[in-house]
């Protein structure tokens, strides 16, 4: 490869939107399987997945909820503030939030944006600029006027979620949630798990195939800016893993089982919790562990994940199941037979 996970993703291969909206179940999109032991390819459809799956497997799924994360406000500490488009990013654990500030005209970033700002919202809801994130510039840290469950009801009133130019039209939020999604709090929706339906998964717990539930609210995907985009630069995110799923997770470890993770932020939480023996423990806190080819798995011995754009900080972690050269030969593969990329795409089987 000329550079580290780059090739050429023709603009059609962007699923445009969901599944339903095609025609087929959200559990009949493509899946694409790769063997870690051989780097066998095979190409089937997602609800044949108990096909590639054991007895004592557990799969991992994050419940996190999608939250409509966009929101629409404008400058009030000034006469004829800029308005701009609000992308809440990440809740802190001084009870602020990371946001993305885009404005309404002309340059997104070119409005004047600054600490002191008051972002003002519907329905009474305000927010004081702080500063800018050290980790990652592009965002700001915010204060709302109002906390706790009452702003999380308000996002859901003003909100709606964070659509990209590959989207064809402002889809439902219900359109943006797994099944199984309980807890709000992901900036984005966790997709990995998009394709999973109750009757699968009551079809799957029937083979013996167990399931756990972890939380991690994930940030963006995308900072509207490539260069920071390129850089991969790891967000802190929030998780919770629970007494239940430690316990699943180390018995089935312990049997012989596999652990397999429903999505990139399984991968973060367990592994961010693991001791060096591989053993997980309850835990609650913020993650910014980044997962290339140089980590050594010791928890986690398969993903399933969607397909993810060239360079793509994604594809880094990737690296830690399958050399480099075998996820781009299987990506390459996946261009040629035009699977579809992105949220409402296609999936990707590591095992």
């Amino acid at each position: 490869m000329a550079a580290p996970f780059t090739f050429t993703l023709p603009p059609e291969l962007s699923a445009k939107e969901p599944p339903e909206r095609r025609g087929i179940r959200r559990d009949q999109v493509r899946l694409l399987v790769i063997e870690r032991a051989t780097g066998k390819i095979e190409h089937t459809r997602f609800d044949k997945i108990d096909n590639y799956l054991r007895q004592n497997d557990l799969l991992v799924f994050n419940s996190s909820r999608t939250l409509p994360a966009s929101m629409r406000g404008c400058d009030c500490s000034a006469a004829h503030g800029p308005c701009m488009e609000v992308r809440l990013a990440e809740h802190l654990p001084d009870d602020s939030w990371l946001a993305l500030l885009l404005c309404e005209q002309g340059d997104p970033f070119g409005c004047g944006l600054r600490a002191g700002m008051q972002i003002e919202f519907s329905e009474g809801l305000n927010a004081a600029v702080l500063a800018r994130d050290l980790n990652i510039p592009r965002l700001w840290r915010l204060r709302f006027s109002i906390t706790g469950t009452e702003l999380v009801d308000l996002i859901y009133r003003l909100g709606k979620p964070i659509r990209y130019e590959y989207v064809s039209a402002p889809w439902d939020l219900d359109y943006y949630q797994t099944v199984y999604a309980k807890e709000p709090g992901s900036a984005e929706m966790p997709s990995a798990g998009r394709a999973f339906t109750w009757k699968l998964l009551f079809d799957l717990k029937r083979r013996g195939i167990d399931s756990a539930y972890i939380v991690l609210h994930t940030g963006l995907s995308s900072y509207m800016d490539d260069e920071l985009d390129r850089a991969h630069p790891a967000s802190e995110e929030e998780y919770f893993v629970s007494r239940i799923t430690a316990q699943k997770v180390n018995s089935t470890r312990e049997n012989g089982g596999r652990i397999i993770a429903v999505g990139t932020t399984v991968v973060r939480a367990l592994e961010s919790v693991a001791d060096l023996d591989g053993c997980v423990g309850e835990k609650q806190g913020y993650t910014r562990l980044k997962i290339n080819g140089q980590h050594r798995l010791k928890v986690v011995n398969g993903l399933l994940t969607g397909l993810h754009e060239p360079e793509a900080g994604h594809l880094d972690l990737l690296s830690a199941f399958l050399p480099a050269e075998q996820i781009h030969a299987a990506y390459e593969e996946a261009v040629a037979r035009r699977y579809l990329w992105h949220e409402f795409g296609d999936l990707n089987l590591i095992l």
